[in-house]
């Protein structure tokens, strides 16, 4: 019977790309470590290298949603006084 052991990696990557990456990991949820992890299980379940994850860029309309939800947030006032009225306003 083997043993298998955990293992360790270095990888050399300038400070800006590190950072960069550090943001979107934890924009995730997630930090590099497990990040890099999940990338090489995936890579040996796949057979091959799983490039598919995206950040995309929110469109005008939602970045006016979410500068108003925000400034909703920031308010502290609702848009509505009650869930009739927001009802009505959707046509509900």
């Amino acid at each position: 019977m083997s043993t298998i052991t955990d293992g360790s990696v270095t990888v050399r990557v300038d400070k800006e790309t590190k950072s960069e990456a550090s943001k979107i990991a934890e924009d995730f949820g997630f930090d590099l470590s497990s990040v890099t992890r999940a990338f090489w299980k995936q890579m040996v379940r796949e057979r091959r290298i799983p490039l598919t994850l995206s950040y995309p860029e929110p469109n005008e309309e939602s970045k006016a949603s979410i500068a108003e939800a925000e400034a909703i947030i920031d308010g502290g006032k609702a848009r509505f006084d009650s869930a009739d009225e927001m009802f009505a306003s959707l046509g509900i």
